[in-house]
């Protein structure tokens, strides 16, 4: 029995190291994420589908149609002959075969290949566009965990540093040099770090939580917490100028608007075209009895006479072209406008995160070890201390946001330029 309990717990232990040999941990950094993002999502995986499925139908939208057989029995009744109706071409009085081809006029075919071209153009670029609006999220979650996490420890380190000033004012009470005042507020002051303490822990677990959702919610797959922030891209790569520049040649929605715009030009020179007409050419063998007797040439074309129609039609294309061309106008005029307020954010929140550290920060932790030193002494009211440990939360906390801010502008910088900087 006790033979069979050991071979028991070594099979359930073979197990649980082969599931954790099997889980994959991804994370840490986001470029590891991006990389699990754009090999298994599924809706990243359904955009380069619907792409390559629209550039399958550029060869097709050229060709020419099918041709057409066409096969017309005579005197199948065999009427005035010692003989029954039948259908086989030999034992009736006759039969003719069409084969026919159809032929559009010059250029239609050429014009329908690049209409469609234009369509797989426009896929294309949606396609890289869901991917860039996937990446950015994935990019904000990140940088919202970690700002999270930071957040978690300052604010640890907070609630330590406020438990020792509990202390401190419970034995100067004891003593009876400090009021019990100072201990009840110090003890309220904890309790409010440890619902705050709570609240960003939650903040944290939702924020893992979408990035698993992120990520297509993948099976045997573990997050690793962020460990770092991306760096910032040099100031020269940031010039609003440049960056402009960037975004007008690799903006994904812009170049999804032009190639509507050029769908639409071909598809208006199309339209024009419809004026000429189509012709079938044809050829027709005809069979008496065992033998073809004659030979027939068949030539026809549609005749463009509803001009009304074709009008209407004309103006149709002209006008769809003209909203894409607004269309575009509009969308650059607003990436554009999101880009300058994305660098300005940016730039404020670089200028913040300056003032803090180089200021703020050190000035803030100066006077808490100051404040702090003095109330040990009974040099100092507890007020004191509880202002210079709000101001030090503060900063920290206006540090971690200045930090996070820039990244989260710099995904979206990235979004509109369409690449990494």
């Amino acid at each position: 029995m006790a033979s069979r309990l050991v071979l028991l717990a070594a099979l359930a232990t073979a197990a649980s190291l082969h599931a954790q040999a099997a889980e994959q941990l991804i994370g840490g950094r986001v470029e590891s994420l991006l990389e699990f993002a754009r090999e298994r999502h599924p809706e990243f995986a359904a955009l380069r589908a619907d792409a390559e499925s629209a550039a399958a139908r550029i060869e097709p939208a050229g060709a020419l149609p099918d041709p057409v057989l066409r096969t017309e029995l005579r005197d199948v009744t065999n009427e005035g002959l010692d003989a029954s109706a039948n259908i086989l071409p030999p034992r009736i009085g006759g039969a003719r075969y069409t084969f026919s081809q159809s032929l559009p006029w010059a250029g239609k075919r050429d014009l329908r290949r690049e209409v469609a071209g234009a369509g797989a153009e426009e896929a294309k670029a949606l396609a890289r566009a869901g991917w860039l609006e996937l990446a950015t999220k994935i990019k904000l979650t990140y940088a919202q965990h970690h700002v999270h996490l930071l957040t978690i420890r300052y604010t640890k380190e907070n609630l330590d540093l406020m438990r020792r000033v509990a202390d401190i004012a419970r034995t100067r009470y004891a003593s009876g040099f400090g009021s019990q005042q100072d201990a009840l507020r110090a003890q309220t002051e904890i309790v409010a770090m440890e619902t705050d303490l709570a609240m960003l822990e939650g903040e944290s677990a939702q924020a893992s939580a979408r990035m698993r959702a992120l990520l297509g919610r993948p099976e045997n797959v573990k997050l690793r917490p962020p460990e770092e922030l991306r760096p910032l891209p040099p100031v020269a790569k940031l010039a609003l100028p440049a960056l402009e520049d960037r975004l007008r040649a690799n903006n994904a929605q812009l170049a999804a608007s032009d190639a509507r715009i050029a769908g639409a030009e071909k598809n208006r020179e199309l339209v024009e075209l419809n004026n000429y007409p189509d012709v079938t050419l044809g050829i027709s063998p005809t069979q008496t009895r065992n033998r073809v007797s004659q030979w027939e040439l068949m030539f026809e074309i549609n005749i463009p006479l509803q001009q009304d129609s074709r009008r209407a039609q004309e103006r149709e294309a002209e006008l769809r072209l003209e909203a894409a061309r607004l269309r575009r106008i509009d969308a650059s005029n607003q990436v554009l406008s999101a880009l300058a307020e994305s660098v300005a954010g940016l730039q404020v929140a670089q200028r913040l995160e300056s003032l803090v550290s180089g200021g703020l920060l050190p000035q803030a932790e100066l006077s808490l070890n100051a404040v702090l030193a003095a109330y040990e002494n009974g040099r100092a009211e507890f007020v004191m201390v509880l202002d210079a440990q709000r101001q030090l939360r503060r900063a920290r906390t206006e540090l971690v946001k200045a930090r996070g801010d820039q990244q989260m502008r710099l995904a979206e910088i990235e979004k509109m330029v369409g690449e990494e900087l």
